[in-house]
């Protein structure tokens, strides 16, 4: 695919008067458990963020600083999120992240799809009196300049510009996917096909929506009260508004490469058990494609006061360690052993206890002689002396949920333990 941008000075220029629309109020159903008490886009990630703060942090170091975030479904904790870790922006310059959940502003309903949501707040929306709107999901994990794809917008002239990646074709039919002539342009959009056509000469791939849209606002507007007047609509970016703009409206896609080499960037629909495991355990990695350390793309977000991470006593078998792991702040690794996880903060890991391969979530207490691997173990879980998880697929399917691919999944609830955790 063909891309291109200009200068820094006139995609600084289009920043400034872009508005992003983060949808957040999805429930997340695939996420399982993760999601039975927050919204998706609340739900912790890498460590020390959540998910929501990979596109807020996206909008800030692109220079996007008006900011609305869509809410519903379970928003305490995204919101307290948003409140603690996003307040920073000064109002008086123009900045701000400001939260919108569902309230009924237009009937008695509550938002009935992505676009409707959008519509339920277009009031809101041309009080800002942006040129131009970006709108984004609130639950992928990757690092993006939205600057590039809006300058691309405005070169050609569209209606609707799709952000786009090349996915296997195998999982493809989780997304839109879309098929584009020589010039970037899209002349199909399927979402979520049972069979998805792939990239010409390439039959394994296929060209997949990253739930991006950048529109102008007048054409966002209008388009939106068509398809609100539409009572067979499903009134989804996705199903509707996209599909139904090819054609009659233009409609290009942009390419998630990098500006210099064209090399595909990073980007995770973490979607499902296994995708959310996998995308946390690859940041253990030596090099991670997602690079979490670059102070040039910091990810920004809201993070408790804490004391470093501890790892006490060496005696036989009570050696306190960690290889090849990641251990936040708050961290105390008691005469356990941890190898190849990722703990969140405030982590408590006793005596004999063993971890491989787990993601550990924030506030959980595992006991002495604990053995866990292959596992999720959600935020305020306390583990009891002698739990063993991963190593019996039987025995744990009887009491966690356990993935396809043999991820246990272990949530408070499950335990007995009902914190509603946040």
């Amino acid at each position: 695919m063909r891309r291109g941008p200009k200068s820094g000075r006139f995609v600084s220029r289009l920043t400034r008067g872009t508005l992003a629309i983060i949808l957040a109020g999805g429930r997340g159903a695939r996420l399982r458990h993760l999601t039975l008490w927050r919204a998706k886009p609340a739900t912790p990630f890498g460590g020390k963020f959540r998910i929501i703060d990979f596109p807020l942090s996206n909008c800030v170091n692109s220079g996007i600083r008006k900011i609305s975030v869509l809410t519903q479904y379970k928003a305490h904790s995204l919101i307290q999120h948003i409140q603690r870790g996003w307040g920073y922006l000064r109002g008086e310059f123009g900045e701000f992240v400001e939260l919108l959940p569902a309230q009924q502003q237009i009937g008695e309903m509550w938002y009935r799809g992505t676009a409707d949501a959008v519509y339920q707040n277009l009031s809101i929306i041309r009080e800002h009196r942006p040129k131009h709107v970006v709108i984004l999901a609130g639950d992928h994990i990757y690092k993006m300049d939205y600057g590039p794809m809006v300058a691309f917008h405005v070169e050609q002239g569209a209606d609707i510009t799709v952000g786009v990646v090349e996915v296997p074709r195998e999982r493809a039919r989780e997304f839109g996917v879309l098929t584009v002539d020589d010039d970037n342009r899209v002349i199909e959009f399927d979402e979520k096909p049972e069979d998805p056509k792939p990239v010409p000469g390439r039959d394994n791939i296929a060209l997949a929506s990253m739930g991006i849209y950048v529109f102008d606002l007048a054409f966002l507007d209008a388009i939106l009260r068509a398809d609100a007047a539409d009572s067979s609509s499903h009134h989804d970016f996705g199903k509707d508004i996209i599909p139904g703009s090819i054609g009659a409206h233009r409609v290009f896609a942009y390419a998630f490469q990098d500006v210099k080499t064209r090399a595909q960037r990073y980007w995770r629909d973490v979607g499902n058990v296994d995708a959310y495991f996998e995308a946390n355990m690859e940041l253990v990695h030596v090099k991670p494609e997602l690079n979490i350390y670059d102070e040039r793309w910091p990810i920004w977000t809201y993070q408790e006061q804490l004391p470093p991470a501890k790892f006490v006593l060496d005696d036989g078998d009570r050696t306190g360690m960690a290889v090849n792991s990641m251990v936040s702040g708050g961290c105390i690794i008691s005469g356990a052993r941890v190898s190849n996880s990722l703990l969140f903060s405030n982590v408590t890991v006793d005596a004999r206890s063993v971890l491989r391969h787990a993601v550990v979530l924030p506030s959980v207490r595992i006991g002495e002689a604990c053995r866990v691997r292959n596992a999720v173990i959600d935020e305020h879980c306390t583990l009891p002396e002698g739990t063993v998880i991963g190593e019996n697929p039987e025995q744990d399917a009887e009491r966690y949920y356990v993935t396809s691919k043999g991820v246990v999944l272990v949530t408070a609830d499950m335990l007995g333990q009902n914190t509603q955790a946040v």
